[in-house]
This record gives structure tokens, sequence and C-alpha cells, in this order.
């Protein structure tokens, strides 16, 4: 540890801040701690040290990244979190892991996956990180201390969850000390990544020390101890030059000399560079050759195998006898190559022989390198077989086969296709893509070809829609595929062409296929994706005429199968969009149901037909003035999402619909707690995501009915709510809520703009509810200034819709606008209209709207302050009521 006071010094303070933290019982006070430095320049030694200073006070939990291990999901992860588990009976294990244990313990391999069905990706990170915060809070009286060696060989699902896990603890205050060695960087990270990953935990650290070489003086120092006092400084220099101050290279060029008894003089100093040769690179595979062909074969099996390098399994690999390898590993610990695995007994019973590790990372690199391209492909291939006889699964082996020349086998297809499946189990879809697309390189035989494709089309869904859009046009267009198969993958190319922003193309590759199916729950299954993407188009050439096949294809569903009630659920939503009468808008959504619930296999998390029709159902029971249907449904569906572990986009969407119903109902707090939670949750998913748009909408709309306009500005600025608009509808419509936000910062102009290019977006495609796309009644009150008579017309028309559409809430609206232009006594009788609608309906935001202008038109002390009373309780600022004076009618939201 010479010359390493300053980075001891740091470690030290961080462990104090860990532990006192833990003992205050407040939040954590850990942090990140990152150590950088080329190979050999004491990584490894000073994570020794610092876990020597910790372990008497905290738990120190140690892993180390592998060269030959980056494709192995969550290896790291294992490592970490496997012997902190042991410590644990199986009844808290299951506690710390809460509701998750069936999704979380296949990533750390504590127990197999429950079922082949794809995990969340987002939710195993998610609740890996929790469950490290639940382990953290157990062992609060000896805090966890994570040290990790060379994370920029961790595999990339282990770098992900440390990201996870520091990127969303609030304040970013941590209940552990994580402590990260690697390598520098060798170009500037850019993009996703390894790299760039590694400098997002960088950016989050406490500090990031640069380790440095040792100086003249330091090496002088090691050489006297190591050597003896008499060394001289000729000597000492030249040790200094030929290593250039990396202490592992000085350590091993001192252990050369002390082999060799040479005399640490300057007449001996010329013979350092040449031993100082062999500790690395050529000299070392040179030296390890000197040993014989037997430690040499081990050498690379170690190599080969890394943490599987256990007696039985470098037996089967290098095809020696148990005696010779222990002769062998005692001759490559002599050279200082491996360190020797320790048998033993613990009492009576025997302690598992640990695997060989290689001494330092650079030997193993030097190693592995030096095995023969042909020699390291058919070791990789034997260390395939001989993992599978000793009960390994596919995955463990999948990741020798990666590395084995593809050869027309089918096994090997067979293996990684197996590989696939269960790395998808656990939450790893990189791993599985990466063992598929070897598999297309085997290559699979005629008949399997089209269905791994199909696979890796499924794989990459959730991570890389434009892949799966590849991947799965090409199964399509190949035979092998039945006719259930050939189905599931046009819906799944659907739903990968609409997450990738292409719903044009969605609804026509759906549209095609089933013209080509034969009729039954296949075809149906196609016309329904083919009609939810057409009508989910913001912009479609014919809207009334797809509306009007779609009425006629349902209109003899009874709701038989799951089939009919998919094409009845987007028949209703679609009904719901174009202003129908919610008395039919109802009766279809109770006819998609089954008793009151989505049917078995069209719930929330089925994968077989998608989240979108359970939503759909529940936003068309929400704009029909039943709240209290929609909520069930979307309460239940934040509960099987939850269970699922499906945290990322499908969580954030739950509480977006849940914000929804609490809107409707007038409870803006609440709507807005669960906006802005789904906006979390989208946010730590990415950006752009669709439902950004959705969730910022009504986070907008809701912040706009409580008065607080600042705050809906930052929101609308923050995501960019505004032109250029998605490819699909916006719920509610979007150009109508940024016109009411408009209105209410006083920009008329600007809002009668948005407003009129809502009207025109959506009167040419039929689609008339004023509730959910609200521009007649606030481009009304805009004009009314300027323009009395046009505005007058809008506010007519909508009640014409409103009164086609039926509910209280849509009549109670549009009858308070027309009031804006009547004289004073029909104006009376327009809102006490509005107020007794409104009354009888669930949108108690917009009856306290109507109550305040009828206040202000009646006089009424008493009705003004059932308003404001009525207001307090939705959590909205003071009304103002509108009027048709410029002013008023400029800022209806005031």
């Amino acid at each position: 540890m010479l010359e390493r006071g300053p980075e001891l010094a740091a470690a030290a303070h961080a462990v104090d801040e860990l532990v006192a933290g833990a003992a205050a019982g407040g939040p954590g006070r850990g942090g990140i701690l990152v150590y950088r430095g080329d190979a050999g320049i004491g990584k490894t030694a000073l994570l020794g040290e610092i876990h020597r200073t910790a372990r008497d006070r905290c738990t120190v939990l140690t892993a180390r990244g592998g060269e030959t291990l980056t494709s192995v999901p969550f290896h790291l992860t294992r490592q970490l979190l496997q012997p902190a588990l042991d410590g644990f009976a199986a009844d808290e294990v299951r506690q710390l892991f809460g509701d998750h244990f069936d999704l979380l313990a296949p990533a750390l391999g504590l127990a197999a996956p429950s079922s082949d069905a794809p995990a969340d990706p987002q939710g195993v990170l998610l609740g890996l990180a929790r469950l490290l915060d639940r382990l953290a809070d157990r062992l609060r009286d000896r805090p966890p201390v994570l040290l990790v060696d060379d994370i920029h060989w961790a595999d990339a699902e282990s770098l992900a969850w440390l990201d996870t896990f520091t990127r969303t603890r609030p304040g970013g205050r941590l209940p552990v000390l994580v402590v990260l060695a690697h390598r520098p960087f060798v170009r500037e990270p850019q993009g996703p990544g390894r790299a760039a990953t590694l400098a997002a935990l960088a950016d989050r650290a406490v500090l990031t020390l640069g380790l440095h070489a040792l100086t003249s003086g330091a090496t002088a120092a090691l050489a006297r101890d190591t050597l003896g006092g008499h060394a001289d400084e000729p000597f000492c220099r030249e040790l200094w030059t030929v290593t250039s101050g990396n202490p592992y290279e000085t350590v091993e060029l001192l252990a050369k000399a002390r082999d060799r008894m040479l005399e640490p003089v300057a007449g001996s100093a010329g013979l350092l560079r040449g031993l100082g040769a062999g500790a690395r690179g050529g000299g070392l595979v040179a030296r390890l050759e000197e040993l014989g062909s037997g430690p040499t074969r081990l050498a690379w099996a170690t190599a080969v195998l890394d943490t599987d390098s256990t007696p039985e399994l470098l037996e089967a690999l290098t095809g020696l006898g148990a005696k010779q390898v222990a002769e062998g590993t005692a001759l490559l610990r002599a050279a200082r190559i491996v360190t020797a695995p320790t048998s033993g007994r613990n009492g009576l019973a025997l302690v598992p022989v640990p695997p060989l590790e290689f001494t330092h990372p650079l030997i193993a690199t030097a190693v592995y390198g030096s095995v023969p391209p042909g020699v390291r492909t058919a070791m990789h291939g034997r260390a395939a077989w001989a993992l599978t006889q000793a009960g390994h699964g596919p995955a463990a082996v999948s990741r020798h086969l990666l590395e084995v020349h593809p050869d027309d086998d089918q096994d090997v297809v067979a293996r990684l296709r197996a590989a696939a499946v269960e790395h998808l189990a656990v939450g790893a879809p990189d791993a599985a893509r990466r063992c598929l697309e070897r598999a297309l390189t085997e290559p699979p035989g005629p008949d399997a070809y089209a269905r791994v494709l199909y696979e890796l089309g499924c794989a990459s869904l959730l991570t890389a829609p434009a892949s799966t859009v590849r991947h799965l046009r090409s199964a399509l267009e190949l035979p092998g595929l039945d006719d259930e198969l050939r189905i599931d993958a046009t819906y799944r190319l659907v739903q990968a062409l609409a997450h990738n922003n292409q719903l044009q193309e969605a609804a026509r590759a759906a549209a095609v296929e089933y013209a080509r199916t034969p009729p039954g729950t296949g075809r149906r299954r196609l016309q329904a994706a083919h009609f939810i993407y057409e009508g989910f188009q913001a912009a479609e050439e014919d809207g009334p005429g797809r509306s009007r096949r779609l009425a006629e294809l349902t209109a003899g569903l009874t709701g038989a199968d799951n089939s009919e009630r998919a094409l009845i659920t987007v028949r209703g939503f679609d009904a719901t969009m174009r202003g129908e009468p919610a008395t039919e808008v109802v009766r279809l959504c109770d006819l998609a149901l089954v008793d009151g619930v989505p049917a078995r296999g069209l719930g929330w998390t089925d994968p077989v037909w998608g989240f979108e029709l359970p939503a759909f159902t529940g936003i068309a029971y929400a704009f029909a003035d039943r709240p209290d249907r929609a909520e069930a449904l979307f309460t239940e569906a934040v509960r099987a999402f939850e269970i699922s572990g499906w945290s990322g986009a499908h969580l954030a969407f739950g509480h977006t619909l849940l914000g929804l119903v609490h809107r409707r109902r007038g409870d803006l707090p609440r709507a807005q707690h669960h906006l802005e939670e789904g906006l979390r949750l989208a946010d730590r998913v990415g950006d752009g995501l669709p439902v950004h748009w959705d969730t910022a909408c009504l986070l907008v709309d809701t912040l706009v009915a409580r008065g607080r306009i600042p705050e809906a500005r930052a929101v609308a600025d923050r995501y960019s709510f505004g032109p250029p608009w998605p490819g699909a509808i916006v719920l509610p419509d979007g150009p109508s809520v940024l016109g009411r936000l408009l209105l209410a910062e006083g920009r008329v102009d600007e809002a009668v703009s948005t407003l009129e290019g809502a009207a025109e977006a959506l009167t040419v495609r039929g689609r008339h509810h004023i509730v959910w796309a609200p521009w007649p009644l606030d481009l009304a009150r805009a004009l009314a200034p300027t323009d009395p008579k046009r505005a007058e017309r809008i506010a007519r028309e909508a009640l014409g819709h409103a009164e086609r559409l039926g509910t209280h809430t849509a009549l109670g609206e549009a009858l308070r606008c027309l009031a804006l232009f009547a004289d004073p006594d029909e104006s009376r009788r327009l809102l006490e209209r509005a107020v007794d609608h409104l009354a009888a309906s669930p949108s108690r935001y917009e009856e306290a709207r109507a109550r305040c202008d009828l206040a202000h038109a009646t006089g009424s002390a008493t009705t003004l302050a059932e308003a404001k009373a009525l207001a307090a309780t939705c959590g909205a600022d003071l009304l103002t009521p509108d009027t048709v004076t410029a002013r008023a009618s400029s800022h209806p939201r005031e």
C-alpha cells in the first residue's frame, strides 16, 4: 500500500460515514467510490485493504468482473448478493424478496424460473434494487460495503442493476457503500453501453480517484523491503525504469530476482530487463510453456472455464487425471500463475474445492490469448459438453457455445434456443438475443430457421422494436411457421411497428395478413390489431369509413370468445372517440368483459393480446361517466403489473390511467399524484415514450384545472408537449389541452390557432367527444370577444354533440359554455340546467365551475359559497366565472 494514503483515507472516511449513518437510523450516508487505473496499478490490492479495514464493522460483499464472463447475465449481481442471502434462513430470504421471489430468485440463481414466460427486464432490475434496499435495512448494524473489482468486465445486466439502484435512490443517498475499480476508458464513452454506464456511475460518485504508478522512491523502498536494505540506487532506478512504477510488475520482478538470488546492486541491474519480460505477454507464455504440456493445458483450461475451473471440470477439459491436475496446479502455483485452491474438512464434512484462479487478470488475459484459436474453440466446445454432463443448464453452457465455430450442428441450435428461453425468463433479453443470433449462424435446419427468427423477434420486442420488425418480417417471408405461429408473429410485428411509431405500417401489415387468413379466431385477432392501429393514428385518410366498417364487422358479435371480445372492445373505444351515445359505449364495454372483469386471456399481462384492450375498455368507461368501473379496471392493472414485475412503462401507464379516473371525478390532487408517479416511472425507462405524451397531457390539464399555470407550463416544456405531435392520438386530445393551457396563460391568438388545428384534425375523422377533446368549449370562449357569432355557432354545435353523447358531464359543460352567449335570463336558465346535469355526473370540478358561473349570474352568495367549498374539495384554487368580456373569456381557467 505504498503511496496509497489518500486513496485509503477516502475509503476509511466513506466507511465511517456509512457506519455513522446506519447507527443514527436516518437516511443512508453511503455512496459510490470509484478507483480508476491501468492494469497492474494496484486496484485489487487496494480493494483488499479496504476489505480488511471494513470487515469488522460492515458486511463486505465482493465481486470481480471477468473478461470471458461478460456474456453471463447477472454474474456480478450473484457474486455480491448470494453470500449475503446465505446468512438468512429460507423464510427470511422470502421476506427479503417480498412478493417477487418468483421473479427475482431465478436471476440470482436461487430458484428455477416458475415459467418460460419472459420476465420484464425493468421489473427485475427494480426488484433487485429494492432487494438490496431491504438487505441493507436488515444489516443496519453491519451496513453493506460492495467491492467490485474489474467492473469494466461486468455483464450488462449487473451494470444496469447497479445503475438502477444508485440512480433511483431519493436524494441520491445510498444505504450501502459501493466501491468500484476499473481500467480507464479507451475513448470517451458515447451512447448506451458498458462505458457509458460506468461513466454515469462515476458521475454519481462521491469521489473518483485515479491510481498512479509508484514513484522511484516507493519502488526503491519496496526493493529494499523485499531484497534487503543493501539494494543500491542504480539497481532500484533500473527496477523503476523497467516496470514504469507498475506495482504488479514491480512485485513480480522482485519475486523473480529473489528466486534467482540476484544481488540488488548496480552490477545486476542489467539483468532486470530480461527478467521483467517474463512477467507479462510473450514472456509469461514462454515461462508457462517451460513448465510442460500438462500445466500449460491446465492453465488454458482454467482460462476457458474461468469460475467453473473445478478439479472435475479441469480433468474433463484437459484429459488429465486427478493426480496430474493436482501436480500441475502445484507447478502453476509455484510459478505464481494461479492461486491454489485448498480443500479440507469442516468437522466431518468435506469443504468443496474452490475453482482455480489466476493470480492476476493480466495473467488470465495473456494465457487466454496464448491458446491457439483452433484449440481455444475446441476447448469451448468441450467445456459446453462437460458442463452439460455435470448438470449445468443451457444458460450456463451458452457462453461456451457462443465461441464455437458454426458447423451445421442442430444440437447446438437447440441448446442455444433453450438458453435463450432461460435468459428471457430471468429478465436478460440481450443475452437471449445473442444466443439466437448465434443460432442463426449455425444455421438452423430449414424447418427451424423461421422459428428461430420468430423467437429472436420476440426476444427483442421490449428492447429493440426496429430489430424485432426486421426479424419478424424475415420469419414471415420463410416457410416453417404453422398457422398459429404465423398469426402470432404478425401480431407481434404489428406491435413492434406501433412501438416504433410506424402506425400506418402496423395497420397495413395486419390488414395484409388477415386478408389471407381463413375465418376464425386468428383472423379476428389480426382484424382487431388492424382496427386498433388504424384508429390510433393521429391522422388517417378515411376515419369515418374505418369506423363504419368496424361497426358493421362487430354488429352481430356476442362476445362468444376472446377474439370477438377484442373486436367489441375496439369498437367501444372507437365509439367513444366519435362521441356516440354513452349508453351504447357502456353496453359494448360490458359485453367485452366477463362479470365486469377482463376474460381469461385478455388480462393486463396477457402476452397474446397485450394490455391495450383492457385499457381501451377502462378509458371508454371513464369518458362515459362511469369512473367507478374504470377505477376497478385500472386498480387491477397496477396490481397486476406490480405482481408481474412490470415496473417500467406498463406500470407508468397504469398510474396514468388512475390519474385519468381521478381527473374525471374532480379529485385533482389524487390525479396529480398518480400522474407524477407515472412520469417518474416512465422517466427511468427512457425519454420520448408514448406514455410520456399521455401522462404529460393529463398532468397539464390537471394543473390548469387546479389553477397552477406555471407548473403546467413547466411540465409542458419538460416533456416537449406540443407540436410536432406524435403519430398516435394522445389521451385526452393533446392540441385541445395545449390550447387550454395557452388560454390560461393569456396567449389567446396562439390558443385559437392551436384549437382550430384540433378542430380540423378531429372533425374530418368524425371525432366529436367534447370531454375527450374539449376544443369547441375553449375555442368558443376564446372567440367570444372578437367573433361572437362564430363562437356561439361552435357552442351550439358542441351542445348537439353533447346531446348525442348523452352524459351529464358533456351536457353540463356544453350548456355552461352556451350560457356565455345568451341574454341574462336565458343564461341563468342554461346555467341552472348545467348545474343539474353536473351535479348528477361524477365530475365534481366541472360542477364547481358551473356553480361559480351561476353564482355570479344570480348574485347568490350561497351558491358562490357552495362553489368555493366544492372547488376546495377538488383541490382547485379560487374560481372566477366565465363571462363574455374579453378579459374573462381569454382566461377561462383563472
